[in-house]
């Protein structure tokens, strides 16, 4: 009789406990959502001039857009010439970092030179102009 009452006793369903799991994969997705690096677009579109020598440059950089009106945009919003140093210097407080210009094709040249004048005294590491690779 024992040994019928064992394996009958053996034969009860017994339920898997999901919660340990549930929580691994809530833990998971904050991680993944923590650690992710969005990249950072300037917020505006600009003419981009050609260019035959263009290159990739880090992604973890500074993107400023220079508008044909004269604007200097940052992450969606213009904070003008005298912005330009202040938010280099505040970006690059822990590394040097470099700065890449967005500059549309009828931008004025002498305007170009000041964000980039500014950009070196915010301490950038490097000043680079973005261009559209040239068509071949």
């Amino acid at each position: 009789m024992r040994y019928r009452r064992a394996i009958v006793e053996a034969e009860e369903t017994t339920d898997i406990n999901v919660s340990p799991l549930i929580d691994m994969v809530f833990i998971l997705l904050i991680f993944f959502i923590v650690t992710t690096v969005f990249v950072e677009e300037t917020g505006t579109e600009v003419d981009k001039p050609q260019a035959a020598t263009a290159t990739q440059l880090e992604k973890n950089s500074i993107l400023l857009a220079l508008t044909a009106k004269g604007e200097v945009i940052y992450g969606g919003k213009e904070i003008g010439l005298g912005g330009v140093r202040p938010l280099v210097a505040r970006l690059c407080q822990s590394e040097p970092m470099p700065v890449i210009i967005q500059v549309d094709q009828k931008a004025s040249a002498g305007l170009l030179v000041r964000v980039i004048d500014e950009a070196k005294l915010g301490k950038a590491k490097n000043v680079s102009i973005a261009t559209d690779p040239a068509a071949n």
